[in-house]
């Protein structure tokens, strides 16, 4: 396994105080934000889902 960065990411889990923690963690990285969250509720567990991508600066655009 190599230990090189992926381009992108998408960080998912419940909203709460970890998941914003692990957004922080990625931007102190050097990844940046790539659209809108996303967020539902999961009415089988009672919780806020939600999801944040991020990439590289660098990846290059797709177009």
């Amino acid at each position: 396994m190599t230990d090189e960065k992926p381009n992108y990411r998408l960080l998912t889990g419940e909203d709460n105080h970890e998941f914003c923690l692990r957004v922080s963690d990625a931007l102190a990285e050097g990844y940046v934000l790539y659209g809108s969250p996303a967020a539902t509720y999961d009415t089988n567990t009672d919780r806020m889902l939600v999801a944040q991508a991020v990439i590289r600066p660098e990846t290059p655009a797709v177009r």
